[in-house]
């Protein structure tokens, strides 16, 4: 789907760049940027994040696999979709979503299609977060988590993602999206 519409706003020029802090999971830079009509910003300030990867995934039962986790920015524990960072070199992005499934659920298989893109916050964010369906899936085996993962996870009918996506338990928009598209566009 083509976006660009006859009188759309025209991209900005970025006519510097200085990185102010550069780790592994934090890095921002400050982008001196020329408008259009020539105005100049010299401090537009970027968060630089790799792509991220989410997972609706399904059982043969028809059971939504879903995930419950701390969450130390909000300081509370809510329902979300798998998901994680693709971060590993030679990694495409449907594997990495596959491996964070596998890795947080223990669930792996099925058939996998994409499902949606979205920007966390295109203003001040340079990431892209893909939204993978997986169909299909079955238990594998264990979780395998990170020392400081913490992730108890949980099958759901249609009603209770339903539920969980409208009434606050999941709080997460980067998951809520893609379950209200699932909702919206398969037939029930």
């Amino acid at each position: 789907m083509n976006n660009t519409v006859k009188d759309d706003p025209q991209a900005w020029s970025t006519l510097g760049t200085n990185y102010l802090y550069r780790k592994p999971w934090l890095t921002m830079r400050q982008d001196t940027v020329q408008l259009p009509n020539g105005r100049v910003i010299d401090d537009y300030y970027i968060w630089e994040y790799p792509p991220w990867v989410n997972v609706l995934a399904v059982t043969p039962e028809q059971q939504f696999v879903l995930i419950r986790q701390y969450r130390h920015g909000i300081g509370r524990v809510n329902y979300e979709l798998p998901a994680g960072v693709h971060d590993k070199q030679g990694e495409s992005l449907l594997e990495s979503a596959k491996r964070e499934l596998h890795e947080e659920t223990g669930y792996g298989g099925g058939r996998w299609s994409p499902l949606l893109e979205l920007s966390p916050n295109p203003a001040l964010q340079n990431n892209i977060t893909s939204t993978w369906l997986a169909e299909g899936v079955e238990l594998l085996g264990g979780q395998q988590l990170d020392a400081t993962e913490e992730i108890s996870v949980h099958l759901v009918s249609l009603d209770e993602l339903r539920s969980i996506a409208l009434d606050g338990s999941m709080l997460q928009a980067l998951h809520v999206a893609p379950i209200l598209k699932y909702l919206l566009t398969k037939k029930h």
